[in-house]
């Protein structure tokens, strides 16, 4: 993977501090369609990318302490396991418009990097599964590629089997 500079990124949060951190990453662009019913899947068609290889980046609401859930596009977020994973009792999916508040992207743009305030990040442990794993860049049609270890090193991630296939 090449190193992109922050010109080369397009300038994210997200890709600025993958550039900041010296990460090594790939940039994958394509055109959002708005009325593909989900970000995930359509990333994955897109850039010709196993399902289970592109990860969607959730937020969730534990205990009143909202919390990142990245987990693979082919399945979903329990809820149990993520409250689990951070000592939590309940999760619920977070409201739409605090999630982007708190993290600076929109909806289907939501990436654990480059948050405007730093949250707790679980990262489903079927990520160790992949040399590499993509997820948003920031932006709807723009995801990076990086290594999973680099993900959880720089978001400092718990790793816990979250997701379900």
């Amino acid at each position: 993977m090449a190193k992109k500079s922050k010109q080369q990124s397009g300038g994210t949060p997200a890709t600025v501090s993958l550039t900041a951190a010296g990460v090594d990453f790939t940039l994958h662009s394509y055109d959002h369609d708005p009325s593909h019913p989900s970000y995930g899947e359509e990333a994955a068609q897109a850039m010709g990318v196993s399902p289970d290889r592109v990860f969607k980046t959730l937020v969730a609401d534990v205990d009143g302490a909202l919390t990142v859930a990245v987990v693979p596009v082919s399945g979903t977020l329990d809820l149990k396991a993520l409250a689990a994973a951070v000592g939590g009792k309940r999760a619920t999916m977070a409201d739409p418009t605090r999630a982007e508040r708190t993290t600076g992207y929109v909806r289907g743009g939501i990436s654990p990097l480059g948050q405007r305030k730093k949250l707790r990040t679980v990262l489903d442990d079927s990520a160790e599964a992949h040399a590499t794993i993509c997820i948003s860049a920031g932006r709807r049609g723009l995801e990076v590629e990086l290594t999973p270890g680099d993900l959880a090193q720089l978001t400092e991630a718990v790793l816990a089997p979250i997701g379900r296939g």
